[in-house]
């Protein structure tokens, strides 16, 4: 390492001194805490986000959010040149970063850093990081204290690119390493003439049915509720009322926003009485989930609930319906038929009778365990992979392969058949892997492509949520010990170990109609997590009451003093 590299380093880092007596730990989400203690964090995370982008040879991201956390949180992570998250291999080390007492020790984990991954750390090459942040009064500050960090690598740029959803800053870092423009108005550009794409395709005798096209959203008072103020005068054939935009005074994620609303279901602040039967929605604070809900009645601030496993279950028959009508029988001049193969990608937290319904309409459904990561990583072996998590976060993953096949028979068909069913199935599958966010769930794209295809079957919402009846479920969190005593396989649904555990859950489970029932360690803290479902409220509450004794006495602290 140079010597003016070396300096810089040590300067930088001697500005920011890390938090005494907190671990911060770097998951799914990046790192989050309260944003008073997230400075140097920040700063750090900079440097490896530069390192990063020496590494790839390509544009990373880096956000700061805390999503559906309170106000006074924050966050930051960053965005892999493919725009999904960063690799699981460089979260040790990142860990390592943010906890290093003295400059000293920081810039020697560097050094040795550095070596290991061979990073042409010379000022020769250059990095470039593009940076985002949502609304969050604390995000202006942290933002500098991750260009200090940039800027104290030799040949790094930060790109500022301002108040962003994450999902947005995803899907810069993707399209700027594909060659593609990567701003803000060609985003809003792409997911807009998709859509209008889509509404263009809808069949004649379901536009001439008076389907009502006004969605509610509640914003979070977020990010979202603020870019969708910005998409909705992009759209026609949709209309779009934006509530808890951030503007009115009210709190990010306080009473409002997906997180809220899937698991407290009840309606959001700024929601009332007048609006029963309407169709509404709800993005969280970063506008990276996406929740349907409406009021069945006047009289209570209970609703009723369409999730991420309805989200899935909507888009999976959509796509499924499209690739049907796509390799139908009768097209002999063409046939160099590409079968498809489509997943669904769930966990094991998906209702049950989601999964029931998804593999009784014929479609392959997989299990990884709990993550966004597992899941995306699944659904990209598949020519079209599909993966929601009940919060709402998910998306549509498309193949390379399969879209080079299906630009190729969209030509062709344009050529045999123009106007044909079978062209419009092709224009309309173009046109979703164009409308969906393919490098992150995207609480804006989902909205779209949710509403495109209920104009499309002409569904409202009530009929929608009657796909199936989700079953009741109940979580439990249970302390124990040492959450590494329970080790799962087949995607967490069987716990291997502790010896006997999972003969008792299993023996406990039996004795319910319809029982499902599953533990896991929590990924932070000293819990083991239950999870049971079964045909009434009362008897989940009763399977995940059992099992939660189970655990205690395998695993609880009058365990440990036997």
């Amino acid at each position: 390492m140079k010597e003016e590299q070396r300096v810089l380093l040590l300067h930088s880092s001697s500005l920011f001194s890390p938090p005494q007596g907190v671990k911060l730990s770097y998951g799914t989400a990046g790192f989050r805490a309260d944003a008073s203690i997230l400075k140097s964090t920040v700063h750090r995370v900079g440097i490896l986000a530069a390192l990063r982008s020496l590494k790839t040879q390509s544009v990373v991201g880096l956000m700061i959010t805390a999503s559906h956390n309170k106000v006074t949180d924050n966050g930051v992570k960053i965005v892999d040149p493919s725009g999904g998250m960063l690799t699981q291999e460089w979260e040790p080390f990142a860990d390592q970063l943010a906890s290093a007492q003295t400059p000293e020790a920081f810039l020697s984990l560097i050094t040795e850093f550095v070596e290991k991954e061979k990073i042409p750390l010379d000022g020769v090459q250059s990095a470039e990081i593009l940076l985002g942040r949502d609304t969050r009064p604390s995000g202006e500050s942290l933002l500098e204290a991750a260009k200090q960090g940039i800027s104290s690598i030799l040949g790094a740029i930060a790109l500022d690119l301002g108040i962003l959803t994450t999902p947005q800053l995803h899907w810069m870092v993707r399209a700027r390493n594909k060659g593609m423009k990567a701003t803000e108005p060609a985003y809003f550009e792409q997911i807009s003439s998709s859509f209008r794409c889509l509404v263009d395709l809808i069949p004649n005798e379901t536009k001439s049915s008076k389907m009502d096209n006004t969605v509610v959203v509640d914003g979070a008072d977020g990010v979202g509720g603020e870019k969708l103020e910005v998409l909705k005068s992009k759209l026609t054939s949709l209309v779009i009322e934006v509530r808890n935009t951030g503007k009115g005074g009210g709190l990010l994620n306080d009473g409002v926003g997906a997180d809220y609303v899937q698991k407290e279901k009840v309606v959001p602040r700024g929601f009332c009485s007048n609006d029963v039967g309407l169709r509404c929605a709800s993005l969280d604070g970063d506008a990276d989930r996406l929740v349907y809900f409406s009021l069945p009645t006047s009289s209570s601030r209970k609703i009723d609930l369409v999730d991420g496993d309805k989200i899935l279950s909507l888009f999976a028959l959509f796509i499924k319906e499209q690739l049907s009508i796509l390799t139908k029988e009768g097209t002999e001049k063409l046939d160099n038929s590409y079968h498809a193969r489509l997943g669904v990608i769930q966990t094991a937290y998906a209702n049950g009778a989601s999964t029931d319904y998804l593999k009784q309409s014929g479609l392959e459904v997989i299990f990884t365990p709990t993550g966004v990561k597992h899941l995306h990583e699944k659904a990209a072996q598949f020519d079209i992979g599909i993966y929601f998590e009940a919060n709402g976060h998910g998306t549509i993953l498309f193949s390379e392969s399969w879209l080079s096949w299906l630009e190729a028979r969209n030509n062709e068909l344009g050529l045999a058949s123009e106007g044909s069913e079978q062209q419009k199935a092709a224009l309309r599958l173009l046109s979703v892997s164009k409308l969906i966010n393919q490098a992150v769930g995207d609480a804006l794209s989902c909205l779209l492509l949710v509403e495109v295809i209920l104009q499309h079957k002409g569904w409202s919402i009530h009929k929608w949520n009657e796909l199936y009846q989700d079953l009741p479920s109940r979580q439990l969190k249970v302390k124990v010990v040492d959450r590494t005593a329970v080790a799962t396989a087949n995607a967490e649904t069987v716990a291997i170990s502790p010896p006997g555990i999972q003969e008792a859950i299993d023996a406990e489970t039996a004795k319910y109609p319809k029982g499902r029932c599953f533990i896991r360690p929590s990924g932070t803290e000293d819990v083991i997590r239950v999870y049971a479902e079964a045909s009434t409220q009362e008897a989940a509450d009763s399977l995940a009451g059992s099992v939660a004794k189970i655990v205690d006495r395998f695993l609880g602290f009058s365990s440990s003093q036997q």
